[in-house]
């Protein structure tokens, strides 16, 4: 112990004696071990963490796979009505199993009026999850099954809206202005459904209480709901998934008469699994990229190490000769490395709680599980763990450089002069080659996203989204449970938007182009013949009411659009878009054509094609467009047929107000308020954006993906330069008495220049070759990132290169500059 804290006490003081490399090589260090932790911290609490629900390995989700439906992924379509009562008496594979439903509704009660994100779940949920509440209790299934208006809370919710009320049991809140009673309220952790961003999370929960609509044939079609269950111990997802098919089957037994050739199979799988699954791409490339710049660091630090042990050589030969172990200068080199980088590794630390604390708010919304990210045990002890390493594997090479010290040759008399070992130069060059390929794979990947990122913002959209504004709305059924209230708002919201000062046009839609929202309907084609084992005829589905389609600047390809002569009682008609046309009339004239919702066993009657309109993208700008029709909102009663419910069904209830004004969007968003509010003076509205912003929204996760690898890179090659920076300087400052040799015997200086430059260039281009080749090896974990481009575009990979290239040849011009520069006769008479 005595030895080591004598060790410590040495290189402490050996450090403080030069600031400058103990400075530059914690700062460093820091740098890469704070972005990897950064970096390791989201990985880990999106990927690695279980989730917070005990036992967390055993809760599933159960869902359906839908026989010729392609929805991607995992072709998982949720489950039905009918599937949650099914499977929740007859399955035996889990402890408990629920069914749940995302759900909106207007929060009044409190203060303003506000839309809030909510779930509907059936009791079984809770227990599935098998989290207590912090204060109070959850529902039960008898009050979910006698519809019991109760509801429990957030955490969130409870100290932002209610100020964390010690009282709040008991509570009534309004919700869609009906009073339900709170009777709990979930821990801090707690998160269901664990959807992806910060924006969407649920509120409170109330029971999901089945209304009538949803208890009719009808819903046995209505795959919009999803299952979560405890596995019992002893069973395996498999298990409990073959027993859930043979309830799937009894529940396709008892399909009504038009579902009769619809077949579904069960699927079980972790729902750690299901969270996780979107986001596991980005998160490897991510901290794959860190990865790399933490090694380009060590790599530098490596270097400077060995630059500082090489010139320390003297002093090692001296200490050597007057009798000091060998063991003991290999210990404090190391030593020396090990305080270097817990150092940086702490300082690095902080830099990464920071950085977290900044930048959670821009992590971009396909991540799950935002409000977790953090430092915590875990994550401290893989920066501390990461330093370790660091300055073990970094301090070897100067450790054994100074074993290798030629005690003779170096106290011999100018024994200090000449070039450093052959060994020494080629381990150091070595080292900047690495780097250079390390950081020409990271800027090869930054260009290859940049690329692609301007790609997709070239897109055409289908839309104009200039000068329009946007927001969210939702009737509550209370004030609004006959579909005339709701058309008499509707025309009244219109008829005063029309009227603003500076609006040209204006709309009300139930699906917002770029909001990434979407869903499937299937349709039969009149006259249409698939092919043998084509899947189910499916679109996305539009109500409209007003003038939607110049509102949104999508433009008409041929017919017309809505008049307000389509209305209830008359022709039923649509609008498709065109790719439903060229797919089902491929080089006919669509106008006229007729098709209709449902399967070929419903009974709904056909709807005529009155117009084709534009593609438009309904996600982000580089999601395939999907085939789309429109129906105008006083039809869509009509269109459902025997699958409607008139006593029941309303239409156009809720969805995004669309404005197109002259002036400014932003300008406009006031006035939208106020026309709302003059009609409902408690009906909160949610969104309310311009189109721009919401675009710019649907580009965030590839902007994100840009912006973060383009940040790496950056600093990838800043260290590698930095890197060949440090070699071309320590060999020119080797090399000065050969130099001075060199122009004593009639060399020009120019040629002096340019023999440090060939070093510097050769260097860059092993590198570059060697980077290249890097490069075509992680292609295929950018292929899934990139957007109608190749890995393998020629562009982007000489671009990277030559800028590589001339940036190494940049940081050898000022070491070959000062060599030039040197007096021969001086540097002659010193040596």
């Amino acid at each position: 112990m005595q030895k080591l804290l004598f060790d410590l006490r040495f290189v402490t003081r050996q450090l403080a004696k030069s600031p400058g490399f103990t400075i530059t090589a914690i700062l460093m260090l820091a740098f890469g071990i704070g972005a990897t932790t950064a970096i390791f911290s989201i990985v880990e609490a999106v990927l690695l963490r279980p989730l917070p629900f005990p036992d967390s390995e055993r809760v599933m989700v159960l869902s359906d796979r839908l026989a010729g439906v392609n929805v991607g992924g995992s072709n998982e379509v949720g489950v039905t009505v009918p599937d949650i009562r099914a499977y929740t008496r007859e399955t035996h594979g889990f402890t408990a199993l629920g069914g749940y439903q995302g759900a909106a509704y207007e929060l009044s009660g409190i203060g303003e009026p506000a839309q809030v994100n909510a779930s509907r779940l059936t009791a079984g949920v809770f227990s599935a999850l098998a989290v207590n509440p912090q204060l109070g209790r959850v529902f039960t299934a008898d009050e979910d099954e006698h519809h019991q208006q109760v509801a429990v809370l957030s955490y969130a919710t409870w100290v932002n809206r209610f100020h964390r009320d010690a009282k709040i049991l008991g509570t009534k809140i309004l919700l869609d202005r009906k009073p339900y009673l709170v009777i709990g309220v979930m821990p801090r952790n707690f998160e269901f459904p664990l959807v992806a961003g910060q924006l969407n999370r649920s509120e409170l929960w109330v029971p999901m209480s089945f209304t009538e609509p949803e208890l009719t044939p009808a819903s046995a079609a209505n795959w919009s709901y999803q299952m979560v269950g405890r596995l019992k111990p002893g069973l395996t997802a498999k298990q409990a998934e073959s027993d859930a098919e043979t309830v799937a089957q009894e529940i396709m037994r008892n399909y009504p008469a038009m579902m009769v050739n619809l077949h579904i199979s069960a699927m079980v799988r972790p729902l750690q699994e299901d969270t996780t699954e979107q986001t596991k791409p980005l998160l490897k490339t991510l901290f794959l990229a860190v990865a790399v710049v933490l090694l380009i660091a060590c790599a530098n630090l490596a270097g400077l190490m060995l630059v500082r042990a090489i010139r320390r050589q003297r002093e090692v030969a001296v200490r050597l000769a007057l009798g000091a172990r060998a063991s003991a200068l290999l210990r404090q080199a190391i030593l020396e490395s090990l305080l270097l980088s817990l150092s940086g590794g702490v300082l690095g630390l902080t830099m990464a709680a920071v950085a977290l604390r900044v930048g959670k708010s821009v992590l971009p919304e396909s991540l799950p599980r935002i409000s977790e990210i953090g430092l915590n045990w875990n994550v401290v002890g893989f920066a501390l763990a990461l330093g370790v390493v660091t300055g073990l594997v970094c301090g070897l090479a100067p450790a054994f450089a100074a074993l290798r010290t030629n005690v003779n040759a170096h106290l011999k008399e100018g024994g200090r002069s000449g070039s450093e070992g052959g060994g020494h130069a080629r381990l150091r060059s070595t080292l900047v080659v690495t780097e250079i390929a390390i950081a020409l794979v990271l800027l090869t990947a930054s260009c290859l996203l940049l690329s692609s990122f301007e790609k997709m913002r070239s897109v055409d959209l289908g839309f104009r989204p200039e000068h329009v504004t946007t927001a969210s709305y939702s009737l509550p059924q209370k004030q609004y449970e006959k579909q005339s209230q709701v058309d008499t708002f509707n025309r009244e919201l219109l008829r005063q938007l029309n009227q603003l000062p500076g609006v040209t046009t204006t709309a009300l839609t139930s699906l917002l182009p770029a909001g990434g929202n979407n869903n499937n309907q299937t349709f039969v084609v009149e006259g249409y013949v698939p092919p043998k084992g084509a899947d189910m005829n499916l679109a996305t589905v539009s109500q409209v009411m007003g003038n939607f389609f110049p509102a949104m600047g999508i433009s008409l390809i041929r017919g017309r659009f809505f008049t307000e002569s389509d209305r209830h009682g008359t022709q039923l008609a649509l609008i498709v878009n065109h790719k439903l046309a060229e797919h089902y009339w491929p080089g006919q004239d669509p106008i006229g054509k007729r098709l209709r919702i449902g399967t070929q066993e419903m009974q709904t009657p056909w709807l005529t094609v009155v117009g084709e309109v534009a593609d438009v993208k309904l996600t982000s700008p580089d999601d395939p467009s999907k085939e789309q029709y429109y129906i105008p909102v006083d039809q869509a009663e009509d269109d459902a047929g025997s699958l409607a419910s008139p006593a029941t069904d309303l239409n156009g209830n809720g969805g995004f107000i669309v404005l197109r004004s002259s002036l400014p969007a932003e300008q406009m968003e006031n006035a939208l308020r106020s026309s709302v509010r003059s009609i409902d003076p408690q009906l909160p509205l949610t969104q309310v954006q311009t189109m721009e912003q919401a675009v710019s929204q649907s580009e965030a996760p590839r902007r994100f993906n840009t912006i973060l690898i383009g940040s790496f890179a950056f600093a990838a090659v800043l260290l590698a330069v930095l890197g060949i920076y440090s070699v071309i300087s320590f060999t020119v400052a080797s090399r000065v008495q050969e130099m001075a040799i060199r122009m004593a015997l009639g060399s020009q200086r120019a040629a002096i220049v340019r023999l440090v430059l060939r070093s510097g260039t050769k260097l860059a281009v092993i590198g570059c070759v060697l980077g290249l080749g890097g490069a075509a090896a992680a292609s295929q974990l950018m292929r899934s990132l990139l957007f109608d481009m190749s890995p393998f575009d020629p562009f982007a990979l000489s671009a990277a290169a030559i800028a590589v290239l001339l940036l190494a040849v940049a940081a050898s011009g000022l070491p070959a500059l000062r060599a030039a520069s040197i007096d021969p006769i001086r540097a002659l008479r010193g040596e």
